[in-house]
């Protein structure tokens, strides 16, 4: 059953008219609509507010008690998507962890470059503390570009001197801006709906004229110590393998405590297709788990 699921998904991939290298305009444009076609479950509920000054969206289940916060940045290479759209990946893990999850609505490129998108995340993160939410009871979260944006915030709220959160979990990461990994060549063909052609246009789009190796714009550059427990997931079929990887052994080897899970045979982002895919309810379920575990032993 899960060979015919991933053809299937393979499929459905290929022939979407998303062009991730396009017009920024149209493929928002895009996005949305396809987006906006996938229900959300009845028992999701979601609420605009904001933390520190940048929009968000609470996302939780109805009548479930939540314990702990995730915060949330939304993918599309920096460019696209927005808090809302990314509703249905938040709700499982709400559901799943028994957490709320809040998503961010971070500032996109081209017309507002970095650092505004790392300032947005450090200000909705302080938010949530102002509000009385310990770092411990903090989980950070993001996939494919959110992954990347989730562990730059860490890193600038280790600078900032705030306390770290309880700790990372990142789906995909967009990691490496400059796409210098093996995998963005040699999963090029497999690799069914991300070119690291349109993650190049992108890049610059996001870095202006910043250095692309900047530690805040490519996390896997950067200095881990002292950062929370990670959680990196990803699959095999992805021009990103190889962010996620070097991901994890540059954790590692700042002896930060780092779990790598790369499924065979998957796309990119796989875990957004819980309900289609075998393999994402797998993922997303060890996903919670981890969640569980690093709030649950978090020191007070």
């Amino acid at each position: 059953m899960t060979q015919q699921q991933r053809i299937a998904l393979d499929e459905m991939l290929r022939s979407l008219p998303l062009d991730l290298g396009g017009d920024v305009a149209e493929q928002r444009e895009l996005f949305a609509q396809m987006m906006e076609t996938i229900p959300l479950a009845e028992d999701v509920v979601t609420e605009r507010g904001e933390l520190g000054g940048v929009p968000v969206v609470a996302v939780g289940i109805d009548g479930a008690s939540a314990r702990g916060t995730i915060l949330y940045f939304h993918g599309g290479a920096y460019t696209i998507g927005a808090a809302e759209l990314s509703a249905g990946l938040a709700s499982e893990l709400a559901r799943r962890s028994g957490t709320q999850v809040v998503s961010v609505e971070y500032a996109l490129a081209p017309e507002s470059p970095y650092p505004a998108a790392v300032e947005d995340a450090v200000a909705a993160y302080r938010g949530l503390r102002e509000r009385g939410v310990p770092a411990r009871d903090i989980v950070l979260a993001g996939e494919s570009a959110g992954g990347g944006l989730a562990l730059a915030a860490a890193m600038a709220i280790r600078s900032a001197g705030m306390d770290a959160p309880a700790g990372i979990y990142v789906a995909s990461p967009w990691v490496d801006l400059t796409l210098s990994g093996r995998s963005a060549t040699t999963k090029a063909a497999v690799d069914p709906s991300v070119t690291a052609e349109g993650l190049a246009r992108r890049a610059r789009d996001y870095a202006g004229e910043a250095d692309l190796r900047d530690a805040l714009i490519s996390p896997v550059f950067g200095d881990f110590s002292g950062l929370p427990p990670l959680l990196v997931q990803v699959g095999g079929n992805e021009v990103l393998l190889d962010d996620a990887t070097r991901l994890a052994a540059r954790a590692a080897a700042h002896q930060v405590s780092v779990r790598l899970e790369v499924t065979p045979g998957v796309p990119h982002v796989f875990v957004a297709f819980a309900g289609m895919l075998d393999e994402a309810d797998a993922a997303l379920t060890h996903a919670a788990g981890f969640i569980r575990t690093v709030l649950d032993t978090r020191p007070g």
